[in-house]
């Protein structure tokens, strides 16, 4: 089925955040830091407020004097059923504070060190190159493996050291025996690339106040406007209840607009301060410098295999590069937790630090921790399987999870529900030709070009905010309004969540509205990340649709003069069995807000599902990646790119496919291309599209992706969720398909981006 929205959307009839007009609003710029380290000694506002048309210049000593608090991010995962992160000698995590305007100290360049405020968006950006800042510029650190070290400069002095987390996690003795009597053991050391959303939307917000009632209210587009909405009240110092947030559409995200950004706070402040909305609406610069980064992994990871290539035990380290502020530290823990993919490994022991350093913050990034850890097992087979004379597609078979041992106890404690991992790994090597590719490698070598083939599986790790609410109205005038408290970045929930109303209601696609985004009209909700928007949203619109039957149902037994017992519904109507006769659903629900109606079925027809369900799903499948390399060259191109992605079940195939397909440029742009750098002084080498690559339609092939149904277990619907598949073996698929092109050069590894450069040396260098 077709998206519904997208008429809507693409002629220009969508409400993103900037698009938000209040009258008499102000508009905000902001004094961002050229350093990555350094003293705030002085900040000059004169000339800038005097310029014409300027009305406030406020820095972080107002903030601080006006009690503004750090963001409460609550970077640790607390789900029960995950493995949780356990420090190694028992201390706390240093949780690094993040205040919206600080007064002291810059610690990433980007960082917002003033707020200017004028009467249109052209003044305010003016003035704020006049606010002179005097800076004391400080030592740096932005290495992932450097930020540990004991000669590093501290990002904050009240830590010990840029160490902020240290964990370990499963059985370290039983592993080492394990290694000891090892057949094989190959290792790989790596850095897996920083990387940023970039999503088309730059992050806007519209700030207001309203004297008579207290309340703020927020305009701006995210991951989800309660997690906003909770986070301004921390920084705010002010209850839940005197915040609104309100979003409409939003132009795309997949994790890094999740988390509350020091903009969303500030813009209310000052709105406070005013007396008027201000709103503020960033630039490509600024996101580019200031939208919460991802990936940046360091991972020093070992396999033991035994004589036949029985997998016994891993083991290593992964370090996460958290930046400046501890946002999130849930890709850390996630990838340790699925390190071992869907692979029958017996024995596992990891140790996750998270690391600080003068970079920005790293957040969840579709497939938060997944990739990366997907990508270190994935080279760590084909390694195996080169070294010592393993066939990589049977080296995988030969130690996938069975599908008889679901549930599967994986070495770390996590349960994988159901799944068939073999079946997915016969059919994408099937459906890819891998027998017939020795052909089409001969047939590029005459064309003077080197082509590889690439395997990868995966496993997701899906959980996120737990409860979910949904609110359901059937209305007299033939429309079902939905109030649920996810929010769509572009993955086509208005047709989606419709067509499961239309499965349970009998009504039309065209007669559900869908309403999310607005924290006053849904009280509840825990937004969209981690493939749970139609995993839990379902569940919930189940429960509340249930209520709408049953109550119309005893509606119609009213009306009709029937036993409740009787009466069903059937194509959108409620029928007597046996009889003709039987009432529409929208003239139950006109009827059950007559006078006379029933006292305790007086009312809207309506219903709530407010559940709470911390149980993971565990989506999962596989990817096939061939490439062409130029060896004159270096340059890369993907020419057949094949999954199959296993959802659990499948309400919109066509939307899941267009997931997918994203999903995978999304990793073989970071494969690639892709990368956040930085220099030693912590300024960003690629602070513009100029330097940051970004995959585009014309590098890539058409992908051949095919979804598989097997039912989660652990879900009331027995769905797992399908939006983070297609990144996930990406990396590991791509890299294995160069390394297999370039294996005549003595080539066993490239770091990624395998970019041309890159890869044009690895040729030349073996």
């Amino acid at each position: 089925m077709l998206r519904k929205e997208d008429e809507r959307l693409v002629t220009g009839a969508g409400c993103y955040s900037d698009d938000f007009v209040l009258p008499g609003q102000a508009h905000a710029a902001f004094v961002r830091s050229p350093h990555a380290h350094a003293s705030i000694q002085k900040i000059d506002v004169a000339d800038a407020s005097a310029m014409p048309g300027v009305i406030a210049v406020l820095t972080g000593h107002d903030a601080v004097a006006d009690g503004l608090q750090p963001i409460p991010h609550r970077p640790v995962p607390s789900n029960p059923h995950e493995v949780p992160l356990r420090s190694r000698d028992g201390s706390a995590f240093f949780i690094a504070p993040h205040p919206p305007l600080p007064a002291d100290r810059a610690r990433f360049v980007g960082e917002a060190v003033a707020m200017v405020i004028a009467e249109t968006p052209a003044i305010a950006r003016d003035a704020a190159e006049r606010v002179v800042v005097a800076y004391d510029p400080l030592p740096a650190v932005t290495g992932t493996l450097a930020a540990p070290a004991a000669s590093a400069p501290l990002v904050w002095d009240d830590a010990s050291s840029n160490v902020c987390v240290d964990s370990i996690a499963g059985d370290a003795a039983a592993v080492d025996a394990a290694f000891a009597r090892a057949a094989h053991v190959v290792r790989l050391d790596t850095q897996v690339n920083r990387v940023t959303g970039a999503p088309m939307e730059p992050r806007a917000a519209l700030g207001a106040w309203d004297t008579a009632t207290g309340r703020f209210t927020v305009y701006a587009g995210s991951g989800g406007s309660w997690r906003i909405r909770s986070d301004v009240a921390g920084v705010l110092g002010v209850p839940e209840a005197s915040i609104r947030v309100v979003a409409r559409d939003v132009g795309g995200n997949y994790g890094t607009r999740n988390s509350c950004y020091p903009e969303h706070a500030l813009v209310a402040w000052a709105a406070r301060r005013l007396g008027r909305p201000v709103k503020w609406t960033g630039d490509r610069r600024e996101m580019l410098l200031t939208d919460y980064q991802s990936r940046d992994l360091v991972s020093q990871m070992e396999l033991a295999l035994d004589a036949e290539g029985n997998f016994l035990a891993v083991r290593g380290t992964n370090t996460s590069n958290v930046g400046a502020h501890a946002v999130s530290f849930i890709p850390l823990a996630k990838g340790v937790a699925v390190s071992t993919s869907v692979y029958h490994v017996p024995l596992s022991s990891m140790r996750g630090r998270a690391v600080l350093s003068h970079t920005a913050p790293t957040t969840p990034y579709r497939a938060a921790g997944r990739p990366e850890v997907m990508f270190v097992i994935e080279r760590l087979i084909d390694i195996a399987a080169r070294r010592h004379g393993f066939d990589r597609v049977a080296l995988r078979r030969r130690n996938l999870v069975p599908r008889d041992a679901m549930p599967y106890r994986n070495p770390l404690g996590l349960v994988y529900d159901s799944g068939d991992y073999a079946a997915a790994q016969d059919r994408v090597v099937a459906r890819a030709d891998w027998d017939g590719f020795e052909k089409r490698r001969l047939a590029a070598r005459h064309r003077g070009r080197y082509r590889g083939i690439g395997l990868a599986n995966y496993i997701e790790l899906n959980t996120g905010v737990p409860r979910e609410r949904a609110e359901i109205t059937v209305r007299p005038d033939g429309r079902v309004d939905v109030v649920l408290g996810t929010l769509s970045a572009g993955q086509g929930h208005e047709t989606s969540f419709a067509q499961l109303v239309v499965e349970w209601l009998g009504v039309g696609l065209e007669q559900v509205r869908l309403i999310t985004g607005d924290t006053d009209l849904a009280p509840v909700g825990g937004g969209s990340h981690s493939g749970r928007s139609m995993r839990l949203g379902a569940v919930v619109m189940s429960k509340a649709t249930e209520q709408i039957v049953e109550k119309g149902r005893r509606l119609t037994a009213w009306l009709l003069e029937a036993a409740e017992a009787d009466v069903e519904l059937s194509e959108r109507r409620f029928r007597v069995k046996g009889t003709d006769r039987s009432i529409d659903l929208f003239e139950a629900a006109a009827a059950a807000l007559r006078p006379d109606a029933p006292a305790e079925l007086r009312g809207p027809l309506a219903g709530i599902g407010d559940e709470t369900m911390s149980v993971p799903s565990y989506p999962y499948g596989c990817a096939v990646c061939e490439v062409e390399v130029d060896a004159e060259t270096g340059v890369v191109e993907i020419v057949r790119y094949t999954t199959v992605d296993d959802v659990g079940r499948a309400v919109n195939p066509l939307i899941l496919h267009g997931q997918t397909h994203g999903g995978i440029a999304a990793g073989v742009g970071q494969a690639l291309w892709e990368q956040c750098a930085y220099d030693t002084a912590g300024q960003l080498q690629s602070a513009t599209f100029m330097d940051y690559v970004i995959p585009r339609a014309d590098a890539l092939p058409s992908f051949a992706t095919e979804i598989s149904e097997v039912p989660s277990t652990s879900n009331p619907l027995g769905l797992r969720g399908g939006g983070e598949g297609g990144t996930t073996p990406a990396l590991g698929a791509v890299i294995n398909a160069i390394v297999d092109a370039l294996a005549d050069f003595g080539v066993e590894h490239v770091e990624m981006p395998a970019t041309p450069e890159r890869v044009w040396r690895a040729m030349r260098n073996g």
